[in-house]
């Protein structure tokens, strides 16, 4: 099963996602990836997007480069862990495309969908996993862990304008409604635990696994 953790900026995809990653992989073989990154190549597009000292990149330049470390991954690690009877689960995929450069960048949705189509090879997920927050509380959050790093800390797209960020939760939204049966949406603003409870028992109950251990 392929299963993604998406959501705006500060709503907890990485802790969250360790967290279920923990917990299944003591009954499921599992896989932790992310993207940006999941392979030398796509690390290296992460720290040319989100750092400060990278130069300025048009959105279409972006989402080119996206779906160009998205192409490697699906190719070097989705799809031989699939192919092996390993369960996957990604922080962010294809629709933090359609989420930032789609909404928060206003890049026509025929251009994000094609670069997806190409990058993916018809890769979809499963089962999505949306964090919801406010993108208010997400930026505090974000500035609160520090900002040392272009991985965890304070970043380019952090620093993006109030209202990108709004945008980009909009279309997480709207995404959401147009694919109720794959995206689930959590509401990532109560405590972790609470959040990390619910996330596990959306994914146990798809994955047909009970909680004493058993297997699908």
């Amino acid at each position: 099963m392929f299963v993604t953790l998406e959501g705006p900026e500060g709503s907890g995809k990485t802790s969250q996602g360790e967290a279920l990653a923990a917990t299944l992989s003591k009954r499921i073989p599992l896989v932790l990836t992310r993207e940006p990154g999941g392979t030398e190549f796509g690390e290296r597009v992460r720290d040319t997007l989100l750092s400060f000292g990278a130069p300025p990149l048009d959105p279409l330049t972006q989402l080119l480069l996206l779906s160009a470390a998205r192409a490697q991954h699906v190719r070097e690690v989705l799809r031989p862990a699939l192919a092996d009877q390993r369960n996957v689960l990604c922080i962010r995929y294809s629709d933090s495309s359609r989420a930032y450069q789609g909404g928060g960048d206003g890049l026509p949705e025929a251009s994000v969908e094609a670069a997806i189509a190409i990058a993916t090879d018809g890769l979809e997920p499963d089962l999505t996993i949306l964090l919801d927050l406010d993108p208010i509380e997400g930026l505090r959050r974000r500035a609160s862990a520090g900002t040392e790093g272009a991985q965890e800390g304070w970043n380019r797209f952090d620093a993006r304008e109030l209202a990108f960020h709004e945008r980009v939760r909009t279309a997480y939204l709207q995404l959401a409604r147009k694919w109720p049966e794959r995206v689930v949406t959590v509401n990532a603003a109560r405590p972790f635990d609470i959040v990390r409870a619910e996330i596990l028992e959306i994914v146990l109950s798809r994955l047909a696994v009970d909680t004493t251990g058993g297997t699908p």
